[in-house]
């Protein structure tokens, strides 16, 4: 049977498996501590939009390289 601390710790690794950081982890495990889950949605949500604002840099970074290619195999090299 799970306990509490089996609990805890999938949550810490989680979290850190999100890539949250060491702050928002501590306030999550403070939050779960006193039963205050919903407290969390907020920090998860803000990481969860730093995650889909370095996904878009990267989408935009992909995009150029590709057309880069594009343009290079295409005899476009200037």
């Amino acid at each position: 049977m799970a306990d509490a601390r089996d609990g805890v710790e999938m949550l810490t690794q989680n979290l850190l498996d999100a890539g949250c950081p060491k702050k928002v982890v501590d306030m999550c495990l403070s939050y779960a501590e006193r039963k205050q889950h919903r407290s969390m949605l907020p920090l998860l949500s803000h990481h969860r939009k730093m995650l889909l604002e370095k996904v878009g840099r990267e989408q935009r970074r992909i995009d150029c390289l590709d057309y880069l290619v594009y343009r290079i195999e295409r005899g476009d090299e200037e």
